[in-house]
């Protein structure tokens, strides 16, 4: 009977070793899609952290080249009253001082022209209601109807606006 035993065991296959192979094989792939879903997880948290630096650059580059200008077009806005007063200015009947006004006249038209092409615009104040947003109150005074109750009636100085953000309040007078 130990012959028969023996014979039989010979012809029966060890699994058991194969089988603890199969497992530790099995493991080591679940371990490595593991590893890769990890991997792929981080790429991808990565690849979009970089995206989003590289939108907020972009954005930073375009912000910053649509303000640069701020600080010279608000220097320049006195420049602009000045030349708006002149041209304002009630003259004679004098074939020279004429001529000076429409001097001063096309150099203001010209002026406009370049700050509207930079992005600059007049804020609309007279006959509108008050906005904190773009006027300044300078006083009240009583309105002559209540129509005008809370509207501007005057405008003391232009407010502007540069790409839509303002660079000066227009300062105004409010009907109470």
């Amino acid at each position: 009977m130990d012959a028969k035993k023996s014979a039989e065991e010979a012809v029966e296959p060890d699994t058991t070793g194969e089988k603890t192979t199969i497992d530790s094989k099995d493991e080591e792939i679940k371990k490595l899609q593991e590893q890769n879903l990890e991997l792929n997880d981080k790429f991808l948290r990565l690849f979009s952290e970089f995206d989003n630096f590289r939108k907020r650059t972009i954005k930073e580059k375009i912000d910053l080249s649509k303000t640069a200008s701020e600080d010279v077009i608000s220097a320049l806005l006195p420049l602009l009253d000045d030349l708006e007063r002149a041209a304002a200015t009630k003259i004679s009947d004098s074939q020279e001082e004429k001529s000076i006004i429409t001097g001063i006249e096309l150099i203001l038209n010209k002026f406009r022209t370049l700050l509207n092409q930079k992005g600059v615009e007049e804020i609309k104040a007279k006959a509108m209601p008050f906005d904190t947003d773009f006027h300044e109150a300078i006083t009240h005074l009583p309105a002559p109807s209540d129509a005008e109750k809370g509207m501007v009636l005057e405008v003391v100085q232009k407010g502007y606006l540069l790409n839509g953000k303002v660079i000066r309040f227009a300062k105004v007078v409010v009907g109470q």
